[in-house]
């Protein structure tokens, strides 16, 4: 299995030329776009081919998408993007009503028809706030993958945990949905405070041996990305959490 690394969790370790060099040595393929790193294209498409990794998934902003759906389009194919993402919604955003959270389900599902008829395909990143409340029995993730049944899903495993659900449970619900799959995990009650309380990948509490073992079985995922949203050691977390995921791949 090849692992990706959102590079979100090397904003702070810039210049991107060595943070993409360094992963590279580490055993890294694959790495995840975010907003920043799409500045110049023409020199992340040749950072990338120069380290010979490859961007198979990207995240790009639900309003970016909307305003201009080709010209990200384009960039997602001049940098080998296959699989788009929506990440995230500011607290100001996030719909507040069942009927809200079915108007932003439908404004994905028009993205993803966009995205898909030009061959890629789309899908919703999840964080918390989509499963701390509910709506005549439902949470915003149940309403966003019920009512845009076309569009994948990149499961964030820690944020559903965060989020007060038992992820196995969600994959074997919504397995077919997966696509793509973040990869982080969790520290003990007390421990890395200064890092948000994230751990790096096998340090913490999330029991990712059977998640891997269950997305493998019962999900489509084909993108295992690698992120910590605050890392203390950015060089250390992506390290160490290569190491932890090729030993419970037996690599």
């Amino acid at each position: 299995m090849d692992f990706s690394l959102q590079l979100y969790s090397a904003r702070n370790a810039q210049p991107l030329t060595e943070v993409l060099s360094g992963l590279a040595k580490m055993g890294y393929t694959q790495v995840e776009g975010f907003g920043g790193v799409y500045e110049d294209p023409n020199a992340l498409r040749q950072m990338l081919d120069a380290n010979g990794l490859s961007m198979p998934s990207g995240h790009f902003g639900i309003d970016e998408l909307e305003a201009d759906t080709a010209r990200y389009i384009e960039l997602a194919k001049y940098l080998g993007i296959t699989h788009i993402f929506a990440p995230f919604l500011a607290p100001s955003e996030r719909p507040q009503t069942e009927a809200d959270w079915i108007s932003f389900a439908h404004r994905l599902a028009q993205v993803g028809t966009k995205v898909q008829a030009a061959g890629l395909s789309f899908g919703w990143h999840n964080h918390d706030f989509e499963f701390q409340c509910e709506y005549n029995g439902r949470t915003p993730m149940e309403i966003i993958l019920t009512e845009a049944p076309e569009i994948d899903w990149e499961a964030d495993i820690a944020w559903i945990i965060r989020g007060g659900h038992d992820p196995i449970s969600w994959i074997e619900r919504y397995g077919s949905r997966i696509t793509a799959v973040h990869v982080k995990d969790i520290a003990a009650t007390g421990e890395c405070a200064d890092e948000d309380g994230w751990a790096d990948v096998g340090f913490g509490i999330v029991q990712w041996g059977q998640i891997l073992s269950d997305l493998q079985e019962k999900s489509r995922a084909c993108v295992y990305v690698m992120e910590h949203d605050n890392p203390s050691d950015f060089a250390r977390f992506a390290q160490r959490s290569l190491n932890s995921l090729k030993m419970l791949e037996g690599v």
